[in-house]
Order: structure tokens, then sequence, then C-alpha cells
């Protein structure tokens, strides 16, 4: 519990001083939310016009399932970059050897270089999610149950997975593009209905690509009241965040100092 307790805190102090730094550019701060939310609209729109197309269902999906779905993911996503803003760059980081910084650190490596900085975009991403849950769910115990739940543990698979993208720049250099492909990748597999992939597809969203993780297990679980399936949601979620802090470590081994100099305060 002490250990719990004390990165608990670290997580805190970092979430408070980014913050501050952000808010003191109020402005700035809140055109780039309000601007991520408008662009994350026009996707629903289109979503909107091809259910008013097609009529029915998608891929054994409604039109409140798909929001649903975006919902968990885009908030999921915000809280993410919010917490881990650094979450983008470690490849960057490691390339340039301001890795380095970390390391000096009494902390655990890998906590502090996720959480030193955070996004101001991503803010939109979050609130954004929570409008449309409202919009789509309305007061519905269970779809709100599910959301928090997918939001909490694929906030962690989002990060899990960049971190495991990133840690191979340890092993075969700069992973800049794979990395922001991978992220990307299984963001795309998170806002569309499961039932338009064939099975084998679907059969890698439960395994090595956790998109099912992250929107489509909440959302049968909000629908089915099979609350079983939370402990499916948490096994799955903590498995790939182990994975990813071992993968990182093990690349740590093979890190060398780039002799970069960064003072921070």
């Amino acid at each position: 519990m002490s250990t719990i307790r004390k990165y608990t805190g670290l997580l805190s102090c970092y979430f408070k001083v980014n913050l501050a730094a952000a808010l003191e550019y109020r402005t700035s701060f809140l055109v780039q939310a309000f601007g991520m939310t408008i662009s994350n609209a026009s996707f629903v729109f289109f979503w909107w016009v091809a259910f008013v197309q097609i009529g029915g269902r998608i891929g054994g999906y409604d039109f409140r399932d798909v929001l649903f779905i975006w919902s968990v993911s885009s908030s999921a996503f915000g809280l993410a970059t919010i917490i881990f803003g650094n979450l983008n760059r470690i490849t960057a980081i490691i390339v340039t050897g301001e890795l380095d910084t970390y390391l000096l650190q009494p902390k655990d490596v890998l906590l502090s270089l996720l959480a030193a900085r955070t996004s101001l975009t991503a803010w939109g991403d979050l609130f954004y999610g929570v409008i449309l849950l409202v919009l789509s769910q309305g007061r519905d115990p269970h779809a709100w149950l599910m959301y928090l739940l997918g939001v909490i543990t694929g906030s962690l698979l989002f990060t899990a997975i960049a971190v495991s993208a990133h840690s191979c720049t340890f092993f075969f250099g700069d992973t800049t593009m794979f990395s922001s492909l991978a992220l990307e990748f299984v963001i795309n597999f998170c806002i569309y209905p499961i039932g338009i992939y064939p099975l084998l597809v679907r059969f890698i969203m439960y395994s090595l690509i956790p998109a099912a993780f992250i929107v489509h297990l909440p959302l049968a679980i909000a629908r089915s009241l099979n609350y079983g399936l939370v402990l499916l949601v948490l096994a799955g979620t903590l498995g790939y965040c182990l994975f990813a802090y071992w993968f990182f470590y093990k690349g740590l081994k093979r890190y060398e100092s780039g002799n970069l100099i960064i003072t921070r305060m």
C-alpha cells in the first residue's frame, strides 16, 4: 500500500504542476480543447449520415452503440495523454538522450518519463466523450458504470500500447513512425463496430490488439449486464500493463547515455 500511495502521490504532483502550467495560457488551453472537440464531432456526423442512409444496425451495433464506443475511446485516450503527456514522445526522448534526465531521478523512470508532460488538446477528447455519453445514454447507470470502467482501463491500455511500441527503439533504433501507427491502428479498431470484422480479426482484438478490452467488452457488459466480464477486462488490462513495464525495462538495459544535460525544475 505504501508503494501505491507513493506513486499516486507522484502522479498527483506531476498532474498539478502540468495543469498549472497549462492554465497559465488559458486561451490557448481552451482553443486547443475546443478545436479537438469539433474535430471529433465531424466523425460522429459521418456515422450519423451512414446510419440514416442504411438504417438498422451496422456490424451488430446501432447508432447509440457507436456513440458509446466513440465516447469511451475518446475519453480514454484523452485521460491517457492528460496524465501521461509524454506518451507519444518516448522514442524522441530515447533517441535524443533526454532519457538521461529521468535516469538521475530517484523515482520510477517510466512513470516519471510518462507523467512529466500533459496535453492541452487531450482535454477536448476527454470532455467530448462525456458529452457523447450524455447525448446517447442519458442517465443509464449501467452505461455510465461501464463508461468509467472503459475510460480507466482504456487509458492504461493506450499507455501500455504506446510504451511497448516506443520501447522497440531500444532494440531497433528510431521507431517513431511505427509507434505512431501502432497507436492509431488500435484506435481505429476501437471506433468501428466489432461485427464488421472477420472472426480471425476479432480474435486478434481480444489477444494481440486490446481494442476489445478498451471499448467492446464494456459495451457488451452494459448491454448484457454480465458483470462477471469485468474481471476479464481487469485481467487483460493488468496483463498488458505488466508486459509494457517489463518490456521497457528490458530495453532500458540496452540504453546508452546521450550525455545530454537538461535541467528540470
